[in-house]
């Protein structure tokens, strides 16, 4: 699909109506769109306020009465010949009260209790999406303030098929950032994991998330988790999904940090 027909996806993904391909199609575009991003936050919170207005918990007494009922009252038959006649007060032609199946009753009651429930779970979703982006955005401010530090120093180095990485650190804001461009996609299960070097112990400094598609242009832009502090150097490995507290693969590179 094409990026202009991805821009129109961002109300069915908050409603979670995309087939499993165009979201993740969708779900790698939002990464890279802003526009479509906010799109799908504002789709969200909208759609869990129209659900928290009219979700009602079903009073106590409709269960009560389903569980008495249900051992009791016997499925309808289907119709044959001509159709009963019920009036309005609820009794047919022969003048008996009609019941309802207790398939009706179990489902009604299942769906008054399920519709609370699915406004409560598109509350909590749209709210781990605001704190994601919001987590989001500070991290790139962040990252951004150590790029235009005043002085900010930067040393580059060879990293493994022709990729290169590049390492930043701010040291009035005792930050640092680390760039790389080529660097092939992460194996199956694993991902890159950035670490600082303190005088030889290995300091987990966070993970490399790619920023670009593709094997050979994926581009890696991360600010590294916690202070520089004392460290002389920086490195990284390929670890298991999620990381590792302590390396566990040959380092791809080791860098000096800049003076």
């Amino acid at each position: 699909m094409s990026d202009a027909g991805l821009h129109t996806l961002t109300g069915a993904y908050a409603l979670h109506a995309l087939p499993d391909s165009e979201r993740r199609d969708f779900e790698r575009h939002l990464g890279n769109c802003e526009a479509c991003s906010v799109e799908v936050l504002e789709f969200s919170e909208t759609a869990t306020r129209l659900g928290l207005a009219v979700s009602a918990a079903p009073p106590q007494e409709l269960r009560e009465r389903v569980m008495r009922e249900i051992a009791t009252v016997r499925q309808e038959p289907p119709a044959t010949g001509r159709r009963a006649h019920t009036s309005a007060s609820g009794r047919d032609g022969a003048g008996r009260t009609r019941r309802w199946p207790a398939l009706a009753l179990a489902a009604s009651l299942a769906a008054a209790a399920g519709f609370g429930g699915v406004a409560v779970w598109q509350n909590q979703e749209a709210q781990d999406a605001r704190q994601e982006a919001r987590a989001t955005q500070e991290r790139s401010e962040q990252l951004a303030q150590v790029l235009a530090a005043p002085d900010a120093r930067s040393r580059s180095g060879k990293l493994e098929d022709g990729a290169t990485g590049t390492v930043v650190v701010s040291r009035s804001q005792d930050r640092a950032v680390f760039l790389a461009s080529g660097l092939s996609e992460a194996p199956s299960g694993k991902v890159y994991q950035l670490w600082f070097d303190d005088d030889g112990t290995m300091r987990p400094a966070g993970l490399l998330r790619a920023s670009g598609e593709g094997d050979s242009s994926a581009t890696y832009a991360a600010l590294l988790d916690g202070p520089v502090d004392g460290a002389s150097g920086m490195g990284v490995t390929v670890e298991p999904a999620g990381g590792s507290a302590q390396p566990t693969s040959a380092p791809l590179a080791l860098m000096n940090l800049p003076a």
